[in-house]
């Protein structure tokens, strides 16, 4: 039986014959309420909210653990670095649907903090390329490491096909997003 067709009990367990909205019926859901609204579409914006308050509170912390004067939004580009390793300013402001200008001022504060450097790229030397400093590799890597854990806590009744399946399904859903 898929995601869908399960929910939480009170004690943790999946419960078979339960739907995503709680009504235990085992039926699907009713596609559309009397509004003419998905049910199913306003139960992944209400689920989405939550996740993204939750993610950005946390991507605060997670930022100011790597330096305390960094912003929220300075971990997501630690995590992009550290991946794909060094980029254009472009390429960076495009990946994540953000101007020219606010990802220029995100890097200049990385850099005044000697988090990232930039390096003429070898492509085009009219360009840069910014990438992690040993020092903010050092600092990401060890706040990374310390949210996985939290993670692999928070999940640890869960089987591990379904944390690769979410892991999927989100990724799915990014790369869908980032489409428009």
């Amino acid at each position: 039986m898929g995601r869908e067709g399960k929910k939480l009990s009170a004690s943790g367990k999946r419960a078979r014959g339960a739907d995503v909205h709680g009504s235990g019926t085992g039926s699907e859901a009713e596609p559309k309420s009397g509004s003419g609204v998905d049910q199913e579409f306003l139960a992944l914006e209400r689920e989405l909210a939550v996740f993204l308050r939750r993610a950005r509170a946390q991507s605060g912390e997670m930022a100011r653990e790597v330096h305390p004067e960094l912003e929220p939004a300075a971990y997501g580009l630690f995590v992009r670095l550290d991946e794909a390793g060094p980029q254009r300013a472009t390429d960076l402001a495009g990946y994540f649907g953000v101007g020219k200008a606010t990802m220029s001022r995100q890097l200049r504060a990385l850099e005044e903090l000697g988090l990232v450097a930039r390096d003429p790229d070898p492509a085009d030397g009219r360009a840069s390329l910014v990438r992690l400093t040993d020092e903010g590799q050092g600092r990401f890597r060890h706040v990374r490491d310390a949210r996985r854990e939290r993670y692999v806590r928070k999940l640890a009744d869960w089987d591990r096909a379904e944390v690769a399946e979410l892991a999927r399904l989100l990724h799915h859903f990014n790369v869908r997003s980032a489409e428009g």
